[in-house]
């Protein structure tokens, strides 16, 4: 019996985990737009050209709704990395 209560427990613990993890997780829309929203949300000081270049470029960098949505979900840091690439200060090396 108790086993029971511990299984219902663990099971409605995780079906409210997915709820709420679905509530509160970026909408990903699969969109050049909501990509490039992502992007501007993300990158400090972007300039009002930002947007306008990412929705220029975006359908020649992303093919589908999947590469969209898997851009989309990447945290800021790596979002704006992916589009700007490594900024020269991290990319250099340390003199010895």
């Amino acid at each position: 019996m108790i086993r029971g209560l511990l299984v219902g427990f663990a099971m409605t613990a995780l079906i409210a985990s997915c709820v709420v993890h679905r509530l509160m997780s970026p909408r990903l829309t699969g969109t050049c737009d909501g990509a490039c929203e992502h992007y501007v949300a993300c990158k400090p000081g972007h300039s009002d050209g930002a947007r306008r270049e990412c929705t220029a470029e975006c359908p020649e960098v992303f093919e589908d709704r999947d590469s969209l949505m898997a851009y989309e979900s990447l945290t800021c840091p790596d979002a704006v990395e992916y589009i700007d690439g490594r900024s020269a200060k991290s990319a250099t090396a340390k003199p010895r």
